[in-house]
């Protein structure tokens, strides 16, 4: 990859984008990763600084990952914003309890926090008249690890197809921090790495992306199923043929 023309392609595709859409200004989410430090990096690149609003959204998330996040605002010299969750959260639980007599566990609880902070960008957006820019890359959209109308949302994603590897090299160019580019891609909620959540590593889904196989079959079982039953968080949603 031509790494510094396609930093230009993205910069010049973000300016087309909020130009079409008559919007000046943008709002991510700023979890302290490699992926939304890219995105910030970029969007500053694209529209200035001061129209880039980072919110962080702490919900009972790791501290370092704050600290990391405030490394990219530093970096980028983007506006930013902390609103925590924590008490959104809890009443959310409280009243799906109280209410409906079970309490969410699992996976349900983890994907209720991504989707109460896209609720938030959204909400942001509206005061701020901006668009919600996502910060997914290509490999976690393939395999469908992101939360539906949650860290999936948003209005415009300019890395959704780049590669992990491909991500890492912009971050080096557009000089992330480093201390952010040696991180373990991680959700900051479940306490895991990506890599030990999924049970593959990244290399193998850009092997199954670019080639269709990875050396390990097992693997390559598990990222394929992945991809087939996570069609639905793609794609519109479906509705039924009239005859």
């Amino acid at each position: 990859m031509n790494v510094k023309q396609e930093v230009n392609n993205i910069v010049n595709s973000i300016k087309d984008y909020f130009k079409a859409a008559g919007k000046t200004k943008a709002v991510v989410g700023n979890s302290g990763g490699k992926d939304s430090a890219v995105v910030i990096g970029l969007l500053s690149m694209a529209l200035g600084s001061e129209n880039v609003i980072a919110i962080t959204m702490p919900c009972y998330s790791i501290s370092q990952d704050y600290e990391d996040a405030m490394l990219v605002v530093d970096r980028f010299k983007v506006r930013s914003k902390n609103l925590p969750l924590n008490d959104v959260n809890d009443s959310m639980h409280k009243t799906i309890f109280e209410n409906y007599g079970e309490k969410l566990t699992g996976e349900a609880a983890i994907n209720l926090k991504p989707r109460l902070r896209m609720t938030m960008l959204y909400a942001i957006a509206a005061l701020e008249n901006a668009l919600v820019v996502g910060t997914g890359n290509k490999c976690e959209l393939y395999i469908g690890y992101f939360t539906k109308y949650g860290d999936g949302g948003c209005d415009y994603n300019p890395i959704a197809n780049y590669l992990v590897s491909e991500v890492y090299q912009i971050a080096r160019h557009i000089l992330v921090p480093s201390k952010i580019i040696a991180k373990d891609p991680a959700d900051g909620i479940s306490g895991k790495s990506d890599e030990e959540k999924l049970g593959f590593t990244y290399a193998q889904v850009e092997d199954v992306i670019l080639t269709g196989k990875t050396a390990d079959a097992e693997a390559q079982k598990r990222i394929e199923k992945m991809h087939v039953v996570s069609e639905h968080k793609r794609t519109m949603p479906k509705c039924c043929v009239r005859l």
